[in-house]
């Protein structure tokens, strides 16, 4: 096998308005429209080339699980979400890159993640 890439992370949230409204307006993301009737709740959205599948559901317990979105201005962007009052940890180094958490409205964790060629 050769993979290519990460086509979609799904997770599950406890209200789909309120994820997609959070992930859209606050985060940036896309709503497609082409998800099919699956019978169950959900939204698909665009990040850069991948998606996010939003399933309505019962959230797991937080055990480290997270995915990480690719950011270059890490600094701007936990500065604008405290303003719009938005939890986010201080960003902090990893290996060459940093990171910053924050949850979704559900209390799925969320990496921002700011790649680099150097410590800051």
């Amino acid at each position: 096998m050769q993979p290519l890439g990460v086509h979609h992370v799904s997770i599950n949230v406890d209200d789909v308005d309120a994820a997609v409204s959070f992930y859209t307006d606050v985060l940036g993301f896309r709503v497609r429209d082409d998800r099919p009737e699956f019978g169950f709740g959900g939204a698909w959205l665009d990040v850069g080339g991948q998606q996010v599948h939003l399933i309505a559901g019962s959230v797991p317990d937080a055990k480290g699980q997270h995915f990480a979105v690719q950011v270059d201005t890490l600094d701007e962007i936990v500065a604008d979400l405290r303003r719009r009052g938005i939890t986010v940890s201080d960003p902090v180094p990893v290996g060459r890159s940093r990171q910053a958490f924050l949850d979704d409205p559900a209390g799925n964790a969320i990496e921002l993640h700011e790649v680099g060629t150097a410590p800051r």
